[in-house]
C-alpha cells in the first residue's frame, strides 16, 4: 500500500489571530522551534495541547501519520483552556487532562465523524472561543513586534509603561505566554530572522534589520533556542 505524504500546508482559522495546519509525516524525526504558540493538535483520532517551548522539540512518527491542528497567536491559548501558559511549558498532554474526559468526548464525537476533520475541527474551536486576548497581552506583544524591547532597558520601559513592576510584568507574561518578556521577545524575533533569511537574504542583512549586533549575534541565539545554526535550518 502506498501511504499518500502530504506538504505540511497552513490557512487562517475561524479564530481571530490562529492559523489551521495540517501535516502527513514523512517518517523519521522533524524538529518543532519554538514560536511562542500553543496549539490544539488532532493526532491518532484524540485531542492534545502542545504547550510553548523555550527550545526545540525534536519528535518523530511513523511515515503517513496525519495531524491537524489549531495554532493560537501567542498568549491567546490560556483562555481557551484554561490553563496558566506556564503550566504547560515544553509539554504535550492530552485535552482531557485540562478539560474533563467527558467535555473532550463530546468535542470528539463532533469532529471525527466530519468527512473533513480539520475544518470540523476549525468550526469548534471557533464555537467555542471566548472574547480575543486581553488588553495586557496585547500591549506586551505591540511592544515586542515593534522592536521596542531588543534594547537592554525595553523590559523596565514596557513594565513603567503599563504601571507594573518587572516582576508584576514577568508573571503576567509567564501566565499568558509561558514565557517573560525578554525571552518572548527572543523568541518571535528569532522566528522574523529565520523567515528573512529563507527568502535568501544573506545572514548579516537579515541580524541588521532584525535588531541583532551582527550575524553572530544571530547566529548563537538561534542556536541556543533550536540546537542548531540558522544556515542549517534554512537549508
Amino acid at each position: 500500500m502506498t501511504i499518500a505524504v502530504e506538504p505540511y500546508r497552513e490557512r487562517p482559522a475561524r479564530v481571530a489571530g490562529a492559523e489551521l495546519w495540517t501535516r502527513t509525516a514523512e517518517g523519521g524525526e522533524f524538529r518543532i522551534l519554538p514560536d511562542g504558540c500553543m496549539d490544539l493538535l488532532l493526532m491518532d483520532d484524540e485531542l492534545y495541547v502542545a504547550g510553548p517551548d523555550d527550545r526545540a522539540w525534536v519528535g518523530s512518527a511513523p511515515r503517513g501519520t496525519r495531524y491537524a491542528g489549531i495554532r493560537f497567536a501567542p498568549g491567546a491559548a490560556p483562555g481557551f483552556f484554561g490553563v496558566p501558559a506556564r503550566e504547560l511549558l515544553n509539554e504535550l498532554v492530552p485535552l482531557a487532562d485540562l478539560w474533563s474526559p467527558n467535555r473532550t468526548r463530546r468535542l470528539l464525537d463532533r469532529i471525527l465523524p466530519a468527512p473533513d476533520q480539520p475544518t470540523a475541527l476549525d468550526l469548534e474551536v471557533a464555537r467555542l472561543a471566548e472574547e480575543p486576548t486581553d488588553a495586557l497581552t496585547a500591549q506586551v506583544l505591540h511592544s515586542v513586534r515593534s522592536g521596542l524591547l531588543r534594547g537592554t532597558a525595553g523590559v523596565s520601559r514596557l513594565a513603567g509603561t503599563i504601571g507594573l513592576s518587572e516582576r508584576q510584568l514577568h508573571r503576567r507574561c509567564l501566565d499568558a505566554f509561558g514565557y517573560g518578556p525578554k525571552l518572548l521577545d527572543r523568541v518571535l524575533w528569532m522566528n522574523v530572522a529565520l523567515d528573512h533569511a529563507r527568502t535568501g537574504l544573506p545572514l548579516a542583512d537579515v541580524a541588521m534589520i532584525t535588531g541583532y549586533a551582527d550575524q553572530a549575534h544571530l547566529t548563537r541565539d538561534v542556536k541556543a533556542l533550536t540546537g542548531l545554526p540558522p544556515k542549517i535550518l534554512i537549508g
